[in-house]
């Protein structure tokens, strides 16, 4: 009899906080087929198509499976080589520069069945701190800029998706979108049929919006000038909620005097929403306690935004005493844990050497392999050169480092531009692994044997610990072991692997469902900061304030998610045949009064371009987005050479929270014209 084995996984794509549960079907070790887990607490049965194509991964013809050497750089001649030879080249190079000449960077690629559990990334760090070379954390390129601007405010933790569909009668969805937080979304509709009122505010009419009740589009970058103009209408008009001001927020009177020349006149300039619609949604947030505001994660942070959109709409829920409430203050976002979530880490960061370390900023890292500070460049499951703004002077630092090493399992830009040696990943069902969701613990379990010559990533760390006599790297059994340990932690009821395998591969956090329950937040004073000393003390603002908009020519171009897309692995789904298939080039979103004044068609090819640098694209005129603006996937591979590298914040500020904030501005200014006649 054929041995058939159905386990229970998670969906490789991580669209955090939407985590989806899936059942792989095997018979006699061989892969049959992925479907939605019906019994997933969190995504109940549903995958979006990102999830339904993740079977096209297995036995995928583009995989990587053995380890290749490039000849020269330059050329596409590469050379099959061994683990052992691989690791031997990399081991000696990094014994002949030092360990400060050595940088290891890493991304989702190596979270497909780790996210938010952390155990893969602590691998990286812990090799890292104890060799003692160069690492940073990727949270810099995603949700690290708006998470700065919420922990500069004191609002770090999220409520739970299951709080909203529950509690909320007022649900701001403010900057995020279906295709980034689909199961989020499925809760929202939830509380929609119970009554709630639902509000999107973004630059352009997302799918989200089907959901809305009201659509507020903005002028990209003015998002804080739309929350501080709320802010003087609610505290103008006296319809906030004193007593939660006076006993859990410091700074209100500096705030009130600081939004007094912020009326909804002064943001409708700086927004484009009408003052009548800034007076009105303020009104209806402050009578509403039960409402929660759900924050974009990363797209909505570049740009002119940063971090000082975040900063201000999070000051919004102590106004309305909405913080600690069900139903209200922050709901889920990129990166976002519930209040009492964790595990225990084990990065080994208390044994860091000391040296001259390259800071958590995107800048930084490029400037020191530009002078040579960094002459080995190791990236796992990443893809800087489609992930970095301004593509161009990235491709030229990478050019200069002595090796360039990426493991990977799919070739991608970076492998094709730059790399020197790349080394073949393991796909999640070839590997233990866990997922957090805000609320449970997923195990992926280890489904199908390894393909090829791939290995786990954790292998490139005790290959080089070995051979460059680096100790206790790896101090585990094996890496189920190692799972365990991480999960020795009260918020997971001192779970194990095995305790979750007869639990069906999951188990439900110690956490609570709303936000700071107890209204003690993450600042020094405790306090929701309006006005913020620590801030001051980095020179940055004290006080929430408006982005200083950008007065260049040419359109705003702006990002986002898409339905067959989510950041740069699986060469950026171009790998996978149904997503290729969904999105062949990259569409340009324009409005029809700009595309007119261009004599742009729909489905041009067109030219985007500024001093940086030139991207192709397909032109998609819609009135779903607004004159003035543009909009594309994010991260496109090529598109990020139109985008700006300049850091955004002061080295001050880079080690003030666990995650690392030094991204770079991302914005851009852009002239576009058609080139249909010139093909």
């Amino acid at each position: 009899m054929p041995d058939q084995q159905i386990l229970k996984t998670m969906c490789p794509m991580n669209c955090h906080p939407t985590l989806c549960g899936m059942e792989v079907t095997t018979v006699d070790g061989k892969f049959v087929s992925i479907e939605g887990d019906v019994t997933n607490p969190d995504s109940k049965g549903f995958l979006c198509m990102r999830g339904k194509a993740a079977h096209q991964i297995v036995g995928n013809e583009r995989r990587l499976l053995k380890p290749l050497t490039r000849q020269s750089r330059g050329s596409d001649s590469w050379t099959e080589t061994s683990w052992d030879g691989a690791l031997d080249v990399i081991a000696e190079h990094m014994k002949r520069v030092g360990p400060e000449a050595v940088g290891f960077w890493q991304g989702h690629g190596n979270f497909a069945n780790d996210y938010a559990f952390g155990l893969k990334r602590s691998q990286m760090d812990r090799f890292a701190n104890l060799y003692g070379c160069q690492f940073w954390n990727p949270a810099m390129i995603c949700w690290g800029m708006g998470g700065f601007g919420l922990g500069m405010t004191g609002a770090l933790e999220t409520s739970t998706k299951e709080d909203l569909s529950a509690n909320s009668e007022l649900i701001i969805i403010w900057g995020a979108n279906t295709v980034s937080q689909a199961s989020t979304l499925q809760h929202v509709e939830t509380a929609k049929r119970r009554g709630a009122r639902i509000v999107v505010i973004d630059v352009r009419r997302t799918e989200a919006s089907a959901l809305a009740d009201e659509v507020i589009l903005v002028r990209p970058g003015s998002d804080a000038a739309l929350a501080l103009a709320m802010m003087h209408v609610i505290i103008s008009e006296g319809i906030l909620d004193t007593d939660f001001v006076a006993k859990n927020t410091i700074g209100f009177e500096a705030l009130e005097t600081h939004v007094q020349p912020m009326t909804p006149d002064w943001g409708e300039a700086q927004t484009g929403v009408p003052a009548a619609t800034i007076i009105n949604l303020a009104r209806s947030y402050a009578a509403t306690t039960a409402a929660m505001i759900v924050i974009g994660g990363s797209s909505m942070h570049k740009g002119d935004n940063t971090w000082n959109a975040a900063r201000a709409i999070s000051c919004l829920p102590a106004l309305n005493g909405s913080f600690g409430q069900p139903g209200g203050g922050i709901g889920p976002r990129h990166g976002g844990r519930s209040h009492g979530a964790g595990f225990r880490d084990f990065s080994a960061h208390d044994r860091r050497k000391p040296g001259d370390y390259v800071p958590n900023q995107m800048e930084a890292i490029i400037e020191a392999l530009e002078s040579g500070a960094i002459k080995i460049f190791v990236s796992i499951g990443s893809n800087v050169l489609s992930s970095f703004p301004d593509t161009n002077r990235v491709r030229a630092a990478l050019a200069k480092a002595e090796l360039v090493v990426s493991y990977d399992i799919f070739p991608n830009q970076m492998i094709r531009e730059a790399t020197d040696i790349v080394l073949p990943g393991t796909i999640w069902l070839e590997e233990i692994g866990a997922k957090s969701t805000n609320a449970y613990i997923h195990l992926t379990d280890k489904a199908l044997p390894v393909a090829g010559e791939a290995q786990p990533a954790y292998e490139i760390y005790k290959g080089l610990a070995d051979r460059l006599g680096v100790a206790d790297v790896y101090p585990w059994g094996d890496q189920e072991e190692a799972m365990n340990a991480v999960l020795d932690h009260p918020a997971t009821n001192y779970t194990t692997v095995e305790a979750l395998r007869q639990n069906g591969g999951r188990m439900a956090l110690n956490i609570s469902h709303v936000a700071y329950p107890e209204l003690d937040f993450t600042t020094p004073t405790g306090k929701i900061e309006f006005y913020s000393d620590r801030a001051y003390g980095m020179e940055l603002p004290p006080l929430p304030i408006a982005a200083e908009t950008s007065e260049a020519d040419g359109l705003i171009l702006t990002h986002g998610r898409t339905f067959a897309h989510f950041h740069s692995f699986y060469d950026h789904g171009r790998a996978i045949p149904t997503l290729a298939a969904r999105e062949d080039v990259a569409d340009l979103w324009i409005s029809p009064a700009d595309a007119d004044m261009r004599s742009i068609a729909n489905g041009d090819q067109v030219e985007l371009s500024n001093t940086l640098g030139v991207f192709l694209a397909r032109a998609k005129v819609t009135p779903r987005v607004p004159k003035g603006t543009v909009w594309i996937r994010d991260g496109w591979p090529g598109l990020n050479v139109l985008t700006n590298g300049t850091s955004v914040l002061p080295s001050a500020a880079l080690n003030e929270f666990p995650f690392s904030v030094g991204q770079n501005g991302f914005g851009a200014r852009v002239e576009i014209r058609s080139v249909n006649d010139c093909l």
